[in-house]
């Protein structure tokens, strides 16, 4: 269960995660946000080069459609240019903008429903397991290459089929590298919940690698 654990991890950072690119610092997003706020398209359009692919994967994981999460993506930064001014400069930019995506992905997902049928945010716990975290290896070896590789699609079907909110933590904490507090702020939830969401997550993706016939991997 441990290698397969560790597989899984890392199969997810091979398949799914891009190096995120270093923007500027907090008071550097800052400034380019007071500058935004007077009218600055061009402060504003590096903002939007900072965080669009992280906007854009949070859109997919919630609408599962590549078209409206593009046009999702689009009018979250029309929304969050227009709701400059209340921005707090002394937060991360990240969690503000992709909170806005949430809650504009959320009302997409809302029309979708027939007679306005509420969005449940969190799903059944799967087992009374204790929680078990996956370990953080950064070291992929070379043997292990072609492992990880047939793993990869496994490891995204499984993804694609967890519940709407744990595909939001799991894109936030594996793929966007963003800590429990900034996933909380972004997703409007306590630290607790992000923490409960990940674990259960965790669990079911274990469970599906193993019904998928992963849990043969060393």
């Amino acid at each position: 269960m441990v290698a397969l654990a560790a597989t899984a991890e890392l199969a997810f950072a091979v398949s799914l995660a891009e190096e995120r690119p270093l923007g500027p610092s907090l008071s550097g997003e800052a400034a380019l946000a007071r500058s935004a706020s007077r009218g600055d398209r061009a402060a504003f359009g590096r903002l939007v080069d900072l965080h669009k692919r992280a906007v854009h994967g949070l859109c997919y994981r919630i609408l599962r459609d590549a078209e409206e999460a593009r046009d999702a993506a689009q009018e979250t930064f029309v929304r969050a240019f227009s709701a400059l001014d209340a921005y707090d400069p002394a937060q991360p930019f990240a969690p503000w903008v992709l909170r806005i995506a949430r809650n504009h992905c959320l009302d997409v997902v809302r029309r979708r429903l027939p007679g306005g049928r509420p969005v449940e945010l969190d799903a059944d716990a799967v087992g009374d397991a204790p929680p078990q975290e996956l370990p953080d290896l950064t070291v992929v070896r070379a043997d292990d290459a072609l492992v990880l590789r047939e793993t990869a699609a496994s490891l995204a079907r499984a993804v694609d089929g967890l519940p709407s909110n744990y595909r939001q933590v799991v894109h936030l904490f594996h793929v966007e590298h963003l800590s429990y507090k900034e996933i909380a702020a972004a997703l409007d939830v306590p630290i607790g919940t992000v923490m409960t969401w990940l674990h259960r997550a965790r669990a079911q993706l274990r469970a599906s690698l193993e019904q998928d016939g992963s849990e043969a991997l060393p």
